[in-house]
């Protein structure tokens, strides 16, 4: 099947020759005390992105678990924290998927996440109880019809495997008992963490009618030295 190829493994060790649109906001990080280092690696745009998602899906549902807070106050703060989140992830990714063909794939994820949080409001402040005994398999559901597209989009196999994670995640949660949100949240920010820290497959370069000539070629010498 050409249509997800598999000339690449799902994970692996992040490439170092970028491409044009990779290298916009590229963030190095180098953390050490004296001689002793404690992280290192770099992070496109889209990374950041994934952090940002895991960082967020892990603060919102370790609080339901754990924080004696009123769903009301959650609510409040988790859709404030959400809304802002999508925003950033807009300003750090429009170039990204308009060199890539992909606005689309953006504008489906912001559907999935403003419409996810609108909907877990109204479940809270209306009190439906269909949605809020569902919160946890309704957003692993979310998560996963946005990993299927995003493995559609850029003919990925390692986001088909996330989708499917996240299915497996809905359907193990019947048996976590008073966990499930705990549960919700490592699998939601484990496969975002991991998605920033490795390197996933994806298709080959398109016709990138955003760039400049120089821009097309720089990338082409790219792509030449990540086959060598």
């Amino acid at each position: 099947m050409t249509f997800l190829p598999l000339s690449q493994p799902l994970l692996r060790e992040k490439q170092q020759e970028l491409d044009f649109q990779d290298l916009q906001g590229l963030l190095h990080i180098n953390w050490k005390i004296g001689k002793f280092r404690l992280w290192s690696g770099f992070y496109t745009r889209i990374d950041q992105v994934f952090i940002l998602w895991g960082i967020a899906s892990a603060g919102i549902f370790i609080t339901a678990q754990f924080l004696p807070i009123s769903w009301y106050t959650q609510a409040i703060f988790w859709s404030i924290l959400t809304l802002v989140s999508t925003i950033i992830m807009i300003f750090f990714t429009w170039f990204w998927v308009s060199v890539e063909k992909l606005r689309w794939l953006l504008y489906c994820w912001v559907i999935l996440m403003l419409g996810g949080v609108a909907l877990t409001d109204m479940g809270i402040f209306f009190g439906w109880v269909e949605v809020l005994t569902r919160l946890c398999p309704m957003w692993l559901g979310l998560s996963a019809i946005g990993y299927l597209f995003t493995a559609l989009a850029v003919r990925s196999h390692t986001f088909l495997v996330m989708a499917v994670i996240h299915l497996a995640g809905i359907a193990v949660l019947p048996y976590c008992g008073g966990w499930q949100f705990l549960t919700t949240g490592v699998v939601m920010a484990s496969s975002l963490l991991m998605l920033a820290e490795w390197q996933w497959d994806m298709r080959s370069p398109t016709d990138y009618d955003v760039l400049t000539p120089e821009q097309k070629q720089f990338n082409q010498q790219q792509y030449q030295y990540r086959n060598l």
